[in-house]
């Protein structure tokens, strides 16, 4: 009763935190599009918040409040929070909406662009978008968080199951930057470089979940004393979760790789390609009619 307890708090909080972040990016939207029509495509901004709808699932539906009694379950939010809802929420494009210089009547959206526009920001902001640290990054989150030890830990502590949960979400948002926004990348590296990436990011997942599926064990002795929930032993749960991963990550890496690939074989030319290409110039035109009209 006392976890279930605190869940119904944390979902709370989490569902006010996300909807706040849906309000803040929905109203910038809006002013941006107002003034410069196509510049973030509504498709665009749909991604977003439907990405933001996944991260509520996994930390904040019902459905997380499974995850102590099913592997299926925790698999569930570990690719939702590392596999489907960063790609989604970085096709955004959220920093482009935010001001390039102050505006007035706009304290929230200045308060939040202000230390992101801050040099040291950017240094660091510039190593940790580096492919490699994205890389390393999620592969170090999706191992030593399926480490036995390590999973019951999380399972156990409130501090630790946040700091499982957190570390999926923002490792997922390094990950997935150099391919959905590898043009803002400033260590350059070659385009087609990112399918090799894509590619070795599969191997440390098809580990796990192939050891998970053909394992004749249970792995994570704690889900032995959960409930048979849907009427899964504890090997069948954990022999689901592995093929969920498997499953997942082969479909969203193969679907990314190919829309990848035809980026790169498209004409550079492209009206699409050069819609992207102005992006930037829409956003800095669409922030100075912003300031010409808070000035009136």
């Amino acid at each position: 009763m006392p976890h279930a307890h605190h869940a119904s708090v944390e979902s709370v909080w989490i569902s006010v935190a996300l909807s706040f972040v849906a309000i803040v990016y929905l109203r910038q939207w809006l002013r941006v599009a107002w003034l410069v029509p196509h510049v973030v495509k509504g498709w665009r901004a749909l991604s977003f918040f439907v990405g933001l709808l996944l991260v509520w699932v996994g930390l904040g539906s019902p459905l997380s409040h499974l995850d102590h009694d099913l592997l299926t379950v925790h698999m569930v939010q570990h690719l939702l929070l590392m596999t489907l809802a960063p790609p989604l929420i970085l096709l955004g494009a959220p920093l482009k909406l935010l001001p390039q210089r102050p505006v007035q009547r706009q304290r929230l959206v200045e308060l939040i662009a202000r230390p992101l526009s801050s040099a040291p920001t950017r240094r660091v902001g510039h190593m940790l978008l580096h492919p490699a640290a994205g890389w390393i990054g999620a592969t170090a989150a999706l191992v030593v968080w399926h480490i036995p030890a390590v999973l019951v830990l999380g399972l156990r502590s409130e501090m630790w199951h946040g700091i499982e949960q957190a570390s999926f979400l923002l490792t997922g948002l390094l990950f997935w930057w150099p391919v959905v926004e590898p043009s803002q990348n400033a260590l350059k590296w070659p385009e087609w470089s990112i399918l090799l990436y894509l590619f070795l990011a599969t191997l440390p997942c098809d580990i796990l979940s192939g050891f998970l599926v053909f394992c004749d064990r249970v792995v994570y002795p704690v889900y032995l004393s959960s409930p048979q929930s849907f009427g899964l032993s504890a090997l069948e749960d954990q022999q689901c979760a592995g093929a969920l991963m498997w499953t997942c990550v082969t479909i969203v890496y193969l679907i990314a790789g190919a829309v990848f690939a035809a980026r790169l074989l498209s004409p550079r030319w492209s009206p699409d390609y050069l819609i992207l290409q102005s992006e930037s110039q829409a956003i800095a035109v669409a922030h100075r009619g912003e300031q010409s009209m808070e000035a009136v």
